[in-house]
């Protein structure tokens, strides 16, 4: 199936307790960051619209034409929209830091797992079982790798995916297991984070100059500053505007982040078969706005976003995510060859459908099954 780029799932956007530090943290109690949920909302939706009209293969397919042709302005714009993918792994680094600090290595272990398992086996079996339907034009995947995609480990051994966006929650899983070793196990303070993350950036940069496969799998160069840079504006949040150490961490990420996203998506503008052309200030800029908002974010800045529909918004961008790339072209074909719609009726339409399956698989499948999957892992 085709590789398609997607954010991944995040814990709940809520404080953690201070712990024992020399820089004092903020007097505050645990509050939830609205504003984060409704970022991690519109990074998703910046994917999806990278997947219905900014790139070519199965959509074209579905639309029975380029989505240049069907959308001749919009397009060019829509192809920014992949770097929704970086900008959730920035507000990834953010809140798996809040999440794990203060947290023992069982209970970060536990509440990952049930964050993430339900919906995604939820997804994988109900794009299967859709793909296996007769008047469905796409291929599904052998029976065989349909189960191993239920272990998430799919894509290191080189198994057909279920779902195009997997690829991002194997890098979320290495992170987390990073952040799991090098933090949560010998418990989360300032200095270690802040080691952690100078550590991180420095291997990765070694493993990008070693060309070793084994080094990029593991310390993930490509991807590495993002998450980095999320964890030090979490420090920024935590411990003030005045946190020298988060905003140099900050820096160097946006450095680093800003060439590794122009390196692996910009191509000059007369590039045979390209779909767009993305010019790098155009990818820089786009980089800059998400650090910029979620700077905002950690700042304190926006808490007037405090509407509880964000909360909603932010509990449906996780299996949103999942299933909006492989279900939307199976409804774009529907909507827009079979039954004639035109295709700026069927865009904003196969959204609200997403959307609303997305809804259903929290309500049905994520409330319930999250707390009961949690409480076995702990015992």
């Amino acid at each position: 199936m085709t590789t398609a780029p997607a954010p991944p799932t995040l814990p709940r956007t809520t404080g953690a307790p201070a712990p024992s530090t020399a820089v004092p943290p903020r007097a505050a109690g645990p509050t939830r960051l609205r504003a984060l949920d409704g970022l991690r909302l519109l990074a998703a939706l910046m994917v999806a619209a990278y997947h219905y009209g900014g790139r070519d293969g199965e959509i074209g397919d579905a639309w029975g034409s380029s989505p240049a042709y069907q959308f001749p302005t919009a397009s060019g714009y829509f192809a920014y929209g992949c770097l929704g993918v970086q900008i959730f792994f920035v507000i990834s680094g953010f809140v798996i830091c809040m999440s794990g600090w203060g947290r023992p290595l069982r209970a970060f272990f536990a509440s990952r797992v049930s964050r993430l398992f339900p919906a995604y086996w939820a997804a994988v079996i109900l794009v299967t079982v859709v793909f296996a339907l007769p008047w469905v034009a796409y291929e599904a995947v052998s029976p065989t790798d349909a189960l191993t995609n239920l272990t998430m480990l799919q894509m290191p051994l080189g198994v057909d995916r279920v779902l195009g966006v997997c690829w991002t929650l194997w890098a979320e899983m290495r992170f987390y297991a990073l952040f799991a070793l090098c933090v949560v196990l010998p418990g989360a303070t300032r200095s270690r984070v802040v080691l952690f993350c100078a550590g991180w950036t420095l291997a990765a940069v070694i493993a990008e100059a070693a060309n070793n496969s084994l080094l990029d799998i593991v310390l993930m160069p490509e991807y590495a500053p993002f998450f980095i840079g999320g964890i030090g504006f979490y420090l920024i949040h935590r411990y003030g505007s005045r946190d020298t150490a988060g905003w140099a961490i900050v820096a160097v990420s946006w450095l680093l982040g800003q060439h590794y996203a122009v390196t692996r998506l910009w191509h000059p503008a007369d590039m045979p078969d390209a779909f767009s052309y993305r010019p790098s200030l155009g990818i820089v800029a786009v980089i800059t706005l998400g650090y910029l908002l979620i700077a905002a974010i950690a700042l304190g800045k926006l808490r007037w976003a405090n509407w509880h529909w964000l909360t909603v918004a932010g509990a449906l961008t996780y299996p949103f995510y999942l299933i909006h790339e492989h279900l939307g072209w199976v409804a774009v074909q529907l909507l827009h060859q079979d039954l004639g719609l035109p295709a700026a009726a069927t865009f904003p339409l196969v959204l609200t459908l997403m959307l609303t399956l997305a809804w259903c698989l929290y309500r049905f499948v994520e409330r319930p099954l999250t707390p009961r999957l949690k409480r076995a892992i702990m015992g």
